[in-house]
């Protein structure tokens, strides 16, 4: 099951690095496993988040996840991502752009780097949704009761977690323009561009969840329905797939952007960056739908939890490099610790749970004449 799965993945480490090896020798071979360990050490945490939605979907969808999905994450975030960050803000064309990460590396680095702030706030605001809106749900498994329960209680007021997302953007961009001002006014124009940026972040999640969670209501209303006809519930069950896709994808996009960013630390090289962080996204992907295939999510009951807390984690960091450098190790220790916390937590569940279990099957044994 395990190399079946990762069969794939398997595949493009070996050509990526004999790609490595002949674009730039041993010291690319190095670079691009370093990058690969980054990207899947950032992204344990979308994995787990993704397994928890991908298994709601069947087996066509889960296969378009793992080869329409991989072009799109790989090809589209990991490469041609970083490129339309520079021909949009250094106004130059596609292929202008390509150029310059070709010829004028220093150069490409320090554009890519001047948009972080706009990157961070829309990526920040789509990751801080996705935990304000898990937190504020309540949930009949909770991991830290003592906090889960009074945030599922402030949940129910409508509307709650947009308005704190909004509360963070605003504080954050005012404290941007603060601190742009207080040095000479030199990124004051950028304190704009945060809020438009966050505010863009915001809307995305709210239009493809809405539409998302909208195809799903009328998938389960449909098949309440015996006297509908079976080819209206398989159309929304397919218009429901492709916006949890599309929801997949803007969600795997925001967890690679602090990969993306963070790669420029390592190399410039937009050759090596992409076959390193190629091969760890497709590591993800792989593990997702391990994950999904073993029911791992079902057994470890916590999982879910750690892999959210951990991204309203990211959300937080990526608020705050807006203005302030947090080194990439940090970042994916934090996503380590949270989920392998919760992990820790699952296995001391079902051992009580074995041992419960235990003592009420001998009490039944013991009361058999």
């Amino acid at each position: 099951m395990l190399l079946k799965t990762f069969r794939w993945s398997f595949a493009v480490t070996a050509i990526g690095l004999a790609l490595g090896v002949w674009y730039g020798g041993w010291t690319a071979f190095g670079v691009i496993a370093i990058l690969a360990v980054l990207e899947i050490s950032l992204s344990f945490d979308n994995a787990v988040v993704n397994a928890g939605i991908l298994k709601t979907m069947s087996a066509f969808w889960q296969k378009i996840f793992l080869t329409v999905g991989v072009l799109i994450a790989v090809f589209g975030m990991r490469l041609a991502f970083p490129v339309v960050i520079v021909a949009v803000t250094a106004r130059k064309s596609p292929f202008q752009a390509v150029d310059l990460a070709l010829t004028d590396k220093d150069r490409y680095e320090q554009l890519v780097t001047d948009a972080h702030p706009a990157i961070a706030a829309f990526g920040g605001m789509f990751l801080l949704m996705i935990f304000l809106d898990f937190v504020f749900e309540d949930r009949d498994i909770k991991w830290l009761g003592w906090l889960e329960r009074p945030l599922a209680r402030l949940g129910k007021v409508d509307m709650l977690s947009v308005c704190i997302a909004l509360i963070v953007l605003l504080i954050t961009s005012m404290t941007f323009a603060t601190h742009a001002h207080q040095h000479g006014g030199a990124h004051a124009d950028k304190a704009q561009t945060v809020l438009v940026s966050g505010i863009a972040g915001l809307i995305t999640y709210l239009v493809v969840g809405g539409l998302s969670g909208f195809f799903e209501n009328r998938l389960e209303a449909e098949e309440e329905r015996e006297q509908e006809s079976s080819r209206s519930a398989v159309v929304l069950a397919g218009q429901a797939a492709f916006f949890m896709f599309l929801y997949l994808e803007v969600l795997d996009a925001s967890f690679s952007f602090d990969g993306v960013i963070g790669a420029f630390a390592i190399t410039n090289d937009i050759v090596l960056m992409a076959l390193g962080l190629g091969i760890g996204a497709m590591y993800v992907r792989s593990l997702t739908v391990y994950l999904v295939r073993q029911g791992t999510l079902d057994d470890y009951v916590y999982l879910e939890h750690g892999a959210h807390y951990a991204i309203g984690a990211l959300a937080v960091i990526l608020m705050v490099t807006i203005q302030y450098q947090i080194n990439e190790v940090v970042t994916g220790l934090v996503g380590v610790v949270l989920i392998g916390w919760s992990f820790w937590s699952s296995v001391r569940r079902n051992r009580a749970a074995a041992e419960a279990d235990g003592v009420v099957g001998a009490a039944d044994e013991a009361k058999v004449p």
